[in-house]
């Protein structure tokens, strides 16, 4: 007897569960994981004669006390330029949260730099094709200057972002576009 159509369903929603919270969960044994304990005071040794019971455990994972929104450098040190892959820099920096705030720096036009400016994608098609046509501009030119523009990622939905300079080839050729996908900061 095959499987019907409700049994395939449910059978592919729950492998695509399994893949999600696989690939949500794949650092959490490492230096570098966003891992930030379970909130009960104990850290990852909670059960270990090394853990101290200060939110360092054996592991030396300190336990997130500071859940509030963050302040987020786009590029990091690298700030908003041309010839920078962001969409790495996005997946290496993530996860991003409710209320996380996303910093644009880059130099205003002069004589020796190009412009940029910030816009965002209504979808992804658009997004992926670099169609500025159903782009919405949030911050032009000079914005980025002194302590660069900010936008405060306030839904749940996904933020697709890039330069729209020179029509898009900056978005095409240069790098300039990423996209996040906030989730819920847990508070315990």
């Amino acid at each position: 007897m095959g499987f019907t159509f409700a049994y395939r369903l449910i059978l592919v929603v729950a492998v695509a569960s399994v893949l999600g919270i696989s690939l949500a969960n794949k650092d959490w044994g490492s230096p570098n994981s966003n891992y930030t304990g379970w909130g009960w005071g104990w850290g990852w040794g909670w059960g270990s004669s090394k853990s101290n019971h200060t939110g360092q455990g054996f592991n030396n994972h300190p336990l997130n006390e500071t859940q509030g929104p963050k302040k987020i450098i786009v590029g990091g040190s690298e700030n908003w330029h041309f010839g920078f892959n962001y969409s790495e820099w996005a997946f290496n920096n993530a996860p991003f949260y409710f209320n996380d705030t996303l910093v644009f720096k880059y130099d205003p036009p002069s004589n020796t730099t190009f412009p940029h400016s910030v816009y965002l994608f209504s979808d992804r098609w658009s997004y992926l094709n670099c169609d500025l046509k159903r782009a919405k501009m949030v911050a032009n030119a000079t914005q980025g200057g002194g302590e660069g523009f900010e936008f405060v990622l306030k839904r749940w939905t996904p933020y697709y972002f890039a330069c729209g300079e020179r029509n898009g080839f900056h978005c095409k050729v240069g790098g300039m576009r990423f996209m996040v996908m906030p989730l819920f900061r847990w508070h315990y």
